[in-house]
């Protein structure tokens, strides 16, 4: 009654190999049929998934075939079963949004952020972009092909402005920086990943200097160029209080007042909500959609494109390992340096004694969009043919100036829009060979 297309996957299961399976993972058949036959018995059994699963050329494909587990197994059924990647979505369909739309009902030119450096540096675009606005944000650092990105931001005829806390990588582009408040200097609405409280950020302190908030700097720009829409000079207030001027009954009685008593409020989600035995489910026929499944490689993958994974063998994963930083932030910070150490390059000693590297080198990983220097460490708990690197790091922490995101993968996934991060290929050799 809640699913439609079962007899499709499971033949698609049944044609599944183990031996085969368990090769291309790299997940030994004992483990394998483990973690199976545990999530098909426990309960509740759930799958969390977070950021970093979509970001592959196939990554949507991913993301169904886990969430078809729980359908299968009927893990679905239990309250605390299934998959959760984040609840923000339920956020978005209870809040009203108050950003101003244009007055003529055009829509505005949108561009994915993780193309930015092909979209600045796009000779045939038309018209092409002359003028930039960054905020909340250091595309220098954390956008994929990151020397195309920079090349972008160097252009002469670009007119940038960083709206920042700090002068990152982003920042030294600029031809402004204005000088942006932190979260302890201004009001916000916050809503969540994990869990279906709305929290009320206030300002504990004035802003410092001539720090201000994003929303009130795009109030002085509008002001600035004459324009007078609705909307556009709703103070912060306002605009919380239009956030949460819904008819949803998930934000009865929840309002400016309430929070600023509370400080932050659950949703009035019903007990025991359950989203695909509730109704919650988008297919046109309200069912869980399974249907045929099958593992398609990435191009920039060892079994993807021949050609290219001959020149470039080793799979590059950059990732989010961090004591101090998160994501690119913080990197600048002085205090959080030691706690970080130094980025290293994670190889397997089977890719390495080939190499001649041992622990301490510093090798050169690269590909044809750029390279990277840094000292590796030569450790079992990468795979084989993959190797690894530390995201977020500012320029400075490389001796060429590059983080990984000078050779990670642009290309857009062919049914989300996310970037391939992990879908990138490499070599590495011993730095001055």
């Amino acid at each position: 009654d809640h699913t439609s297309g079962s007899d499709e996957l499971l033949a698609d299961a049944r044609k599944v190999d183990l031996d085969a399976t368990a090769t291309i993972t790299g997940v030994d058949v004992a483990t394998i049929e483990w973690l199976a036959t545990t999530f098909a018995t426990r309960r509740p059994a759930a799958v969390r998934v977070l950021v970093g699963l979509e970001h592959r050329q196939h990554g949507q494909e991913a993301h169904r075939a886990l969430a078809m587990l729980p359908a299968v197994t009927g893990a679905w059924r239990e309250r605390g079963g299934g998959l959760c990647r984040s609840t923000q979505q339920y956020f978005d369909s209870v809040l009203v949004d108050p950003v101003p739309r244009r007055t003529d009902g055009r829509p505005p030119r949108v561009f994915n952020m993780a193309a930015l450096g092909e979209v600045l540096t796009d000779t045939d675009l038309d018209p092409p972009i002359t003028a930039l606005i960054v905020h909340n944000c250091n595309p220098a650092t954390i956008t994929p092909d990151q020397n195309r990105v920079l090349a972008g931001l160097a252009r002469d005829d670009l007119f940038t402005v960083v709206m920042e806390q700090a002068m990152t990588d982003t920042a030294r582009y600029a031809d402004l920086v204005l000088p942006a408040t932190t979260q302890v200097e201004h009001l916000d609405l916050m809503n969540a990943w994990g869990h279906m409280y709305l929290s009320l950020n206030r300002p504990a302190i004035a802003p410092v200097g001539e720090a201000l908030p994003n929303t009130e700097v795009f109030r002085r720009l509008a002001v600035a160029m004459g324009l007078d829409g609705p909307g556009l000079a709703d103070d912060d207030e306002t605009m919380v209080r239009q956030l949460l001027d819904s008819d949803h009954p998930w934000l009865d009685g929840i309002d400016l007042e309430s929070l600023e008593v509370e400080g932050w409020v659950r949703l009035n989600v019903p007990e025991g909500f359950n989203p695909p035995m509730d109704g919650a489910t988008t297919t046109p026929d309200g069912r869980l959609a399974l249907g045929h499944l099958e593992y398609r490689p990435g191009d920039e993958t060892p079994d993807g494109d021949a050609g290219l994974a001959a020149r470039f063998p080793l799979g590059l994963l950059t990732r989010k390992q961090h004591v101090k930083f998160l994501n690119s932030h913080y990197g600048g910070f002085a205090d959080h340096l030691p706690a970080e150490g130094e980025p290293l390059l994670d190889i397997h000693p089977d890719d390495a004694g080939p190499r001649s590297i041992i622990a301490g080198d510093t090798v050169r990983v690269f590909n044809d969009r750029g390279s990277v220097e840094m000292r590796a460490a030569v450790v079992d708990r990468v795979q084989p043919g993959l190797v690894t690197m530390p995201f977020g790091w500012w320029a400075n922490a490389t001796s060429g100036g590059r983080g990984a995101n000078a050779l990670t993968n642009p290309s857009l996934g062919r049914q989300i829009g996310s970037a391939s991060f992990h879908d990138t290929l490499v070599q590495v050799e011993k730095a001055g060979s």
